[in-house]
């Protein structure tokens, strides 16, 4: 079952990979040439580029996060109960025991991103994020001890708990945890350039097998990080896959 897992995740990143590669090398001055060169010969709404460009995340109007409150282009955030539960194992003797188990569950997540634009020293272009693998950096990790209260505050964050059902464990407190891609941070933007919606645009592409991601690291840096999880996990995958196979072997004999 692991092995299959790792299938999975090295197929993820290889896409990844070939997606980095296949991608056109641009500037914010090629693609806008570009939009009026296609805009000229074929009219406007017609440009399909899969391109990577690296620059600056800027907005006008930035989106503030919902924990932490700080400027960005998106966030995610999620909060946790953390609690102690008694569980009950038996060993090979029969023997029955309790010990005690911290446990977390997640009662309440959110997410949330904006266009944004994207300036290189050429000058800039939009960028919508929606759909993209976007990276991010945690800006919030916080455990705050449960009291009596029934509502849990943070931020602009407020939940009502008096009314949500924890069922068993002895609740020890919340955990904040909030992560964010920061305003005027460099970026590389791996998709499509299009002007469908009448504004030359980065978004996510339509055709099978191109990826849209949002990476804080540089082109050599992902490239190489990328490869080394494809190696690892292949390598993975395969200990995993013969260490299965000799146990059934051992099981049948």
């Amino acid at each position: 079952m692991v092995a299959v897992v790792l299938f999975f995740v090295q197929r993820h990143y290889r896409l990844k990979l070939r997606s980095l590669k296949l991608a056109t090398p641009s500037t914010t001055a090629e693609l806008h040439h570009l939009g009026e060169q296609v805009a000229r010969e074929i009219g406007s709404g017609n440009l399909r580029e899969y391109v990577k460009i690296t620059g600056q995340v800027t907005t006008e109007s930035p989106l503030i996060s919902e924990l932490k409150q700080v400027p960005c282009v998106h966030y995610k955030m999620a909060v946790m109960r953390e609690y102690e539960e008694q569980v009950r194992e038996t060993d090979s003797d029969g023997r029955t025991r309790w010990r005690t188990e911290r446990r977390s569950d997640t009662i309440s997540s959110n997410s949330q991103s904006i266009p944004f634009r994207l300036r290189d020293r050429y000058g800039d272009i939009e960028v919508d994020p929606t759909g993209a693998d976007i990276e991010t950096v945690q800006v919030l990790n916080e455990f705050r001890p449960a009291n009596n209260a029934n509502r849990l505050s943070f931020g602009a964050f407020t939940l009502n708990i008096g009314t949500l059902s924890f069922g068993s464990g002895t609740t020890l407190g919340y955990r904040y945890q909030e992560w964010i891609l920061p305003v005027d941070r460099s970026v590389l933007v791996v998709g499509t350039a299009s002007d469908q919606t009448g504004t030359l645009r980065i978004e996510r592409p339509t055709a099978k097998g191109q990826k849209f991601f949002i990476s804080l690291k540089s082109e050599d840096s992902l490239t190489q990080d990328t490869s080394n999880t494809i190696l690892y996990t292949g390598l993975g995958a395969v200990a995993c896959g013969g260490i299965g196979v000799l146990l059934i072997l051992l099981s049948l004999f």
